[in-house]
């Protein structure tokens, strides 16, 4: 039924509404309907999925846009407006509490539809829903087995830009402690209280109803043990679904803590600094790269794909070299279009230091960086990250702290010869990262930097004027950009230029590109000119061959010399240089190059391309 069929009054969305203003249908996807209530306390991150300037006045078209991430991309899903109801003509699934506002609803059905359906959405983990909505990495805690540090963790979770969601026991049952089994749980905040060690935690039922009723719950006489001025503080009686509960009482009824982080630096002690992150595809192919544990017969294991990572400090010229944390994200892709049809394999992976895998007399002479780890390097070598953990999980995740050198990364479900895809991320401070034994003159991975939101006000309200900009309109804000560290001339983009960067981002062949698609180029921009202004060592604004190549490698992509020299041709200038403008155009084309290497390949394995078709590629 469409929406104006359900209401005379229809609103999208509205930012004067509750926060919590969504309640669960008919289909059990309570762990969609949790994740969605931690988003809405980001209204930020909520736009990235829900673009603003949408209604069912102005411009009206009867479809409705949102974005998901992906497995590394942002992609949207369109859909109508026509919504499921019951023979009483009421919603079937997610509604809201205002009757007439729709986004929710709306939002449910285009995560089905990237599911395959509504019945797709019956199973699911809240980590999941996370890593939908913000392209963040997921960590999971059990609670009751959690370290003495729970409430730190808790305490950061809540005071950073990190997404939590909890989760109890299985079953879908109504204790008669007034928890739901099986049901996911939002953290919103939570206090210490003054008089005594009450350390509370508040949760939030994405039912919108049945309360907790132990210890702190509305109607506990332990609010008594409070000043009055505290009670009426954090007490609100209503029967909304939202309630406080003891950290112990807590520890006891719920068996998992996600924590989704937006920035993986956000529960690091590393506080201030920049985390950058490098992302790569792979696949594990029966009777090729399928090799799974290490418990597997010998001569399998090292058949897992191989992923190099050079680990570094930031700070040059430290004498004393510190660990640098390191963290590491194994997602695997859907084996069918509809999500459930094919459960998840038990992944994990498992990570070797090179120069313990090797003897010390032929490291690191021997070491070629290109060439894959032998089958005898594992066979007497224990992994740093021991002992393995195998889930099945769409993600699996784990924080290293790794001294200074370099690593091997092998990916692999825990039975062999188990066909998949995966995505493997790794964020750090300062790293290099690729898969081993290729012979290719280019070796990409995606890597963006973890930049300052001030600009998030700016893009907001530029935005709220222009849906949609265009090439014009692309080169005037950035030719009024403050582009520091790039010498005292401001770059000039003209208009060939940022026509040329919106064909690279405009997929939709518009002519223009929206907020979400704008704030990935702005983000790689900033990383852009980050490493153009290090790898400019004179000022003199320009790059020659030996700094593109180097600046190239900052950024995660290793060029042979050859190939940068061909870079240099196509895109420099007559001295062989290359200015800040023509970099961004060049990387911005590099990155877009990994889609059109895998339309080149034959067996989906990767290619070897010469000269002449690097060339043409680029």
């Amino acid at each position: 039924m469409a929406t104006q069929e359900l209401h005379s009054n229809p609103h999208f969305y509205s930012a004067k509404a509750k926060r919590l203003d969504l309640c669960q249908g008919l289909v059990g996807d309570c762990w969609f309907l949790a994740a969605l209530q931690a988003l809405t306390l980001h209204q930020d991150i909520l736009s990235h999925v829900i673009p603003p300037n949408q209604s069912f006045t102005e411009k009206y078209a009867g479809i409705f846009r949102f974005w998901f991430w992906h497995f590394g991309k942002w992609v949207p899903a369109v859909v109508d407006d026509r919504l499921p109801v019951n023979e009483a003509g009421q919603l079937v699934f997610v509604s809201s509490t205002y009757k007439n506002l729709f986004w929710g609803a709306l939002l449910e059905k285009a995560y089905a539809k990237l599911s395959g359906s509504y019945e797709d959405s019956q199973r699911g983990q809240v980590s999941e829903a996370l890593v939908d909505f913000t392209g963040g990495v997921t960590m999971t805690i059990n609670p009751a087995e959690a370290p003495g540090h729970l409430w730190d963790i808790l305490t950061r979770a809540t005071y950073s830009r990190t997404l939590t969601g909890y989760q109890t026991h299985s079953g879908e049952r109504v204790l008669k402690n007034g928890l739901v089994q099986g049901h996911a749980y939002t953290g919103v905040g939570k206090v210490t209280s003054k008089h005594g060690p009450a350390y509370l935690v508040k949760l939030r039922n994405p039912w919108g109803r049945v309360e907790w009723k132990g210890d702190w719950s509305d109607s506990s006489s332990m609010w008594e043990l409070l000043s009055p001025k505290e009670k009426i503080l954090l007490l609100r009686k209503d029967d909304d679904g939202e309630f406080w509960m003891a950290l112990q009482d807590f520890k006891a009824h719920f068996m998992l803590l996600v924590i989704c982080k937006l920035s993986p630096g956000l529960l690091s002690q590393e506080v201030g600094q920049k985390w950058s992150h490098t992302m790569l595809e792979g696949r594990w192919e029966k009777g090729t790269t399928a090799g799974g544990p290490t418990k597997s017969p010998r001569d399998t294991f090292w058949k897992n794909p191989q992923f190099l990572l050079s680990v570094w400090r930031p700070q040059e010229g430290r004498r004393f070299q510190m660990p640098c944390s390191v963290l590491v994200s194994l997602l695997q892709k859907p084996r069918h279009r509809h999500r459930n049809q094919k459960p998840h394999f038990a992944i994990g992976f498992y990570l070797f230091r090179v120069a313990q895998l090797l003897p010390s007399v032929l490291y690191p002479q021997s070491y070629d960086d290109q060439r894959r780890l032998p089958p005898k390097s594992f066979w007497k070598n224990a992994p740093l990250n021991w002992p393995e953990t195998f889930l099945r999980e769409k993600e699996v995740s784990l924080e290293l702290w790794l001294e200074p050198g370099t690593y091997v990364i092998l990916p692999c479900t825990s039975e062999s010869r188990q066909e998949s895809e995966f995505v493997l991320r790794v964020f750090s401070r300062k790293r290099i990262f690729y898969e081993t034994g290729r012979n290719s003159s280019v070796v990409f991975s995606k890597e963006t930097v973890d930049q300052s939101e001030g600009q998030d006000e700016f893009f907001t309200k530029l935005f709220d004027k222009h849906p949609e900009i265009n090439a014009v309109q692309l080169q005037k804000i950035l030719n009024h950009m403050p582009w520091s560290g790039l010498r005292s001339e401001q770059p000039l983009f003209s208009l060939e230029a940022c026509q040329g960067i919106l064909a690279l981002l405009d997929l939709n062949a518009s002519g223009t590109v929206s907020i979400q698609e704008f704030r990935d180029l702005w983000k790689q921009l900033m990383l852009y000119q980050g490493v153009f202004h290090k790898q400019d060592t004179n000022r003199s604004g320009r790059l020659n061959r030996a700094q593109l190549r180097a600046a190239m490698r900052d950024t995660g992509i290793v060029l042979g010399d050859d190939v940068c020299r061909l870079m240099l041709v196509c895109y420099g200038g007559p001295d062989l240089q290359m200015d800040f403008v023509s970099f961004v155009r060049l990387m911005l084309l590099v990155e877009n190059m990994e889609d059109v290497f895998q339309n080149l390949t034959q067996d989906g394995k990767g290619i070897h391309l010469q000269k002449p078709e690097i060339l043409k590629a680029i």
